[in-house]
């Protein structure tokens, strides 16, 4: 694998790393600025509507330009946007550079991931997306809980410091390692990337996308309260059992790429269902601690099998536009997010208990599995393939360091 992809990571790791701290820190922040708990969670929904926003827009408007320069275009607006909030004087400011930091995630993930799968052989594309995100896994794992302590101790201003210095390693490690000549944009123009983007199949793999990652979120933002009020944990111990499942999520992020690369649909279907099993018996698995953690540990698991096939998903059905399709993809996730959580609090709120958002998150798994088979049904009538990735760029003429090198 080239070394091309651990810059990629680093920049997921700085990504993921800002997503989810400000989760951790909306008692700090609030604090700090003299506001409420509820308005600085706000501040995280700044962030995701970023995202949404600049996951197409940008992807868009850089169509035709080499993929290393829009790479660290959208690192320095990363880097920018969390400078700015570091400084932030008052909450208006600092809603308004939580936006910009949230524009450049989807295009990143979504140019990164033409980059990546552009500079392997075909036989390993999958795997090159996952290690990709292996660096947004891994910042849930140790990135996010240290930038919390971090902001605990030494303010919240000093954490978004310290992801304006990862953002800098990245765009270091863009220009270093990414080949200079590698990877130009499509030719055909915002209009060609408009079009490609609104065929059917590609609609149908961003709504599989919506609605298996809206699965996910549908029980894991309300995992807190069940691990404490059903499982009978101690508030103390649910940053510890979120670990687990940024490790969940880690391994299965790896067993789907390598999955992927024999099978695709396969490693859909299969991550789908083993996301709508584990959700379903959710309620029994958290009455006893031992198997609430497991459960916590499969459904990270499970939910990430299922990242770069859709990435790869998505990318081929739009074979003229896959940066704008990848980022694309990228703003389903977040609006999965939104929605999922929306769903699980309706679940919550109807007096179901607390589980029933993880029940809900099933109905989406088996909707996610029907949107999927509905796409499979398509291709197959117009005389799709397996699933497989068409290879859309030529392999770069020059030589690019391996990491056993």
């Amino acid at each position: 694998m080239p070394l091309a992809l651990l810059a990629l990571a680093v920049g997921a790791f700085g990504i993921g790393t800002t997503e989810f701290v400000m989760m951790g820190l909306l008692p700090n922040v609030a604090d700090d600025l003299h506001i409420s708990i509820p308005s600085a969670g706000h501040l995280v929904s700044a962030y995701a509507l970023g995202v949404v926003v600049g996951a197409p827009l940008l992807a868009a408007l850089t169509a035709r330009m080499p993929r290393r320069r829009v790479l660290v275009a959208l690192m320095v607006l990363f880097v920018a946007g969390n400078a700015v909030s570091a400084a932030a004087p008052d909450y208006h400011l600092l809603m308004a550079a939580r936006f910009v930091s949230g524009l450049p995630h989807g295009a990143f993930f979504g140019v990164g991931a033409v980059v990546a799968t552009s500079l392997v052989s075909p036989e390993r594309k999958a795997r090159s997306v996952s290690l990709m995100f292996l660096g947004l896994t891994v910042a849930n794992v140790v990135g996010v809980p240290v930038a919390t302590l971090m902001g605990q101790q030494l303010g919240w201003r000093a954490t978004f410091l310290a992801v304006s210095a990862i953002g800098l390693a990245a765009i270091a490690a863009l220009l270093l390692l990414v080949p200079a000549d590698h990877g130009h944009g499509e030719s055909g123009g915002l209009r060609g990337e408009l079009k490609a983007l609104g065929s059917l199949p590609v609609w149908l793999s961003l709504g599989t996308t919506v609605a298996g990652f809206g699965a996910l979120f549908a029980a894991y933002s309300y995992v807190t309260p069940m691990l404490t009020g059903v499982a009978g944990f101690a508030a103390g111990s649910v940053t510890l059992l979120l670990g687990l499942f940024g490790v969940g999520a880690t391994a299965g992020n790896l067993l789907g790429g390598r999955l992927a690369d024999r099978s695709l649909r396969g490693t859909l279907f299969g991550g789908l269902v083993s996301l709508g099993i584990v959700l379903a018996l959710f309620p029994l698995l958290m009455h006893t601690g031992w198997s609430a953690a497991v459960a916590v540990a499969l459904l990270g698991m499970a939910a990430f099998t299922t990242g770069s096939p859709l990435q790869l998903m998505v990318m081929e059905k739009a074979s003229d536009a896959p940066s704008l399709a990848s980022s694309a993809n990228q703003a389903a996730f977040n609006l999965a997010n939104a929605g999922g959580a929306w769903i699980g609090g309706l679940a919550l709120a109807a007096g179901f208990g607390l589980t029933s958002p993880a029940v809900a998150g099933a109905a989406l798994a088996g909707l996610g599995i029907g949107v999927a088979a509905v796409a499979y049904g398509v291709d197959r009538r117009r005389g799709g393939g397996p699933g497989r990735l068409v290879a859309m760029h030529p392999r770069p003429s020059n030589r690019v360091p391996s990491v056993t090198e």
